[in-house]
């Protein structure tokens, strides 16, 4: 509930404090007398929008703070948001707007905390519900429709539809991954062509050994080399082994040696060691010997195994320039593109599986969303005969009315486009509400959808800017009752021209202008002094003020029956409540 509202330099308002009750609180005044002014505050405070024009002229900061009572369900709200509570039962929110030479700047707080337009819109939900005839456009509107439904409903829709939001996301990431992947399909055959002769070409080059191609170097210097080292082997046999020329070979010289060192150890056992390793190194060069003259022996000229090789060092070092630059590299990199390949070979699969996973995830969208236009025909159904009652003592007990529900592609919110449809007279067809309802007509269904809402609402206060214009006489006194009535479960706030919605009002506060001089602060009743326009805002808290307040609504003036009509209706209020009472 709102509790107060202090407002500073907003439009034609320099300072204004009003303090707010429960039940219905009425705002009366003469046409431009500047009881929308006030609305346009409680909606800018709450996060609406706003513009320069908002600022006093003269000056550069607006502000307006409005204080409201909390509950338990807003209180765990704030808490989730890191707000705390400047008492156990109410929230300050005030809005400061600043202009500056470009633009203007505006800045929101809960309870002292900065908070951004997010939090504002979430909190405003909780707060205060706005009504209008401008809601004329929204009611036309299938998805303001569609959330008056849901939220008509109750829980089992709104449940259902956080449901289908949940799968629609998971719809549109399958369809997303999907379409990605059929977009990359050009690239993914370009790159299966590529990497496929890549991979013929390295498969051909038969890789398998990093060294190969060093083995392959030194197997063409030993071709290459053949008589060299035939030659080179026998010189070394000669001199290891057996030497045909006048010079001994290595193995004679340790002969010889381990004869005399033979004799040696006779006398001096200590030269035994020197002996063994005498012997053991003949016995090597005699092996050398033998093996290197067994080696020259083998080696014979091979020309096509030499061209082999060439061919096959060449074939070598190409494929290290297209995939190396080393050999070991260009495995490598043959192993990689293998893994790639057969990926790329599998894609055909993965489309396939991406398709199912779109198919599966758009039936389990259907499904959700064909329960949730289930639960909303059940409350479509509800809401039809409830509003019906409501309508009725509004002097509108002959309309038809039906909530349209067709199917359409299914979104994050359904797949439903909802149109209220509405026939004001018997026989003649039901049609769009926006298209065929009149002013009076619009006010007075606004009215009756406000009362169905009422306790699907979470917001304490209720809103009506002028919604009972167009109306008068009986339908006038039934959108007076019908506002008590609403006043009995939340806040209500009204502004009225009709003297039968005033009488009914708990708490009733009459709108005028005034034209005072700015430098004193007071009205203007002399030439001394800058004069300018202000809003002023009485509080008509006996019964005088009221009477009169109502025969001015009724009669432009104060004249005798004029009097006698506003006492008549505010007697007819008395007996109303007191009805309601018993």
């Amino acid at each position: 509930m709102l509790l107060c509202l202090r407002i500073e330099n907003f439009a034609l308002i320099d300072q204004l404090e009003l303090e707010f009750g429960a039940g219905l609180n009425v705002l009366t005044g003469e046409t431009g007398a500047g009881k929308s002014i006030i609305l346009d505050a409680i909606d800018a405070v709450l996060g609406g929008k706003v513009s320069s024009r908002v600022i006093r002229t003269g000056t550069s900061r607006a502000m307006v703070e409005a204080t409201f009572t909390s509950n338990p369900p807003l209180t765990a709200w704030l808490s989730e948001q890191e707000i705390d509570l400047l008492d156990e039962n109410s929230v300050v929110i005030s809005r400061e707007i600043t202009a500056t030479t470009s633009n203007i700047r505006s800045r929101s707080r809960i309870n002292g905390v900065l908070v951004n337009r997010q939090i504002m819109g979430g909190l405003r939900d909780r707060l205060v519900e706005i009504t209008a005839q401008g809601q004329t456009v929204q009611v036309g509107q299938s998805a303001q429709v569609r959330d008056w439904l849901d939220l008509y409903g109750g829980n089992a829709p709104m449940q259902q539809r956080q449901k289908v939001a949940t799968t629609f996301t998971a719809y549109q990431q399958a369809h997303l991954a999907l379409e990605k992947r059929r977009t990359s399909e050009r690239e993914r055959l370009q790159q299966f062509d590529l990497l496929t002769y890549q991979v013929q070409e390295l498969g051909a080059a038969n890789l398998s050994d990093s060294q190969e191609l060093e083995q392959l170097a030194q197997e063409r210097e030993r071709l290459n080399h053949v008589v060299d080292l035939q030659q080179l082997s026998y010189k070394v046999y000669q001199a290891l082994y057996q030497n045909d020329h006048e010079t001994p070979a290595a193995a004679d010289l340790l002969g010889d040696s381990e004869a005399t060192l033979n004799d040696m150890v006779e006398y001096d056992a200590q030269l035994q060691p020197l002996l063994d390793l005498v012997r053991d190194a003949q016995t090597a060069v005699m092996e050398v010997g033998r093996q290197i003259n067994a080696y020259g022996e083998d080696l014979e000229a091979d020309p096509q195994r030499l061209e082999e090789v060439e061919q096959r060092i060449q074939e070598l070092k190409q494929i290290c320039r297209k995939y190396g630059p080393t050999l070991t590299e260009a495995i490598a990199y043959y192993q990689r593109i293998q893994a790639e390949l057969a990926e790329l070979n599998d894609s055909e699969q993965s489309i396939e599986s991406l398709e199912q996973q779109e198919k599966a995830c758009f039936e389990k969208l259907t499904q959700t969303s064909d329960q949730l236009t289930q639960l909303r025909r059940q409350a479509a159904a509800n809401l039809e005969l409830r509003l019906l009652s409501e309508l009725k003592p509004l002097a509108m007990e002959k309309v038809q009315f039906q909530v349209e529900i067709l199917p359409t592609s299914p979104t994050a919110t359904g797949a439903d486009k909802i149109t209220f449809i509405f026939s004001p007279n018997p026989g003649e067809p039901l049609q769009p509400l926006t298209e065929i309802a009149s002013g009076g007509e619009m006010s007075r269904f606004l009215l009756a959808l406000k009362a169905c809402f009422s306790q699907a609402s979470t917001a304490g206060t209720m809103v009506f800017d002028e919604i009972d214009v167009g109306v008068s006489g009986r339908v006038a006194q039934a959108i007076a009752e019908k506002l008590h009535q609403l006043s009995q479960r939340n806040q209500v706030l009204c502004v009225t021209h009709q003297p039968l919605v005033a009488a009914m009002a708990d708490r009733h506060f009459r709108v005028d202008k005034q034209t005072i001089n700015q430098s004193k602060g007071k009205k203007a009743n002399n030439g001394n002094g800058e004069q300018r326009t202000v809003v002023r805002v009485t509080t008509l808290d006996n019964l005088t003020t009221r009477r009169e307040e109502l025969a001015q609504l009724a009669g432009g003036k104060s004249a005798t029956d004029a009097i006698a009509f506003a006492e008549s209706l505010l007697l007819q209020a008395a007996n109303h409540r007191r009805q309601e009472q018993g």
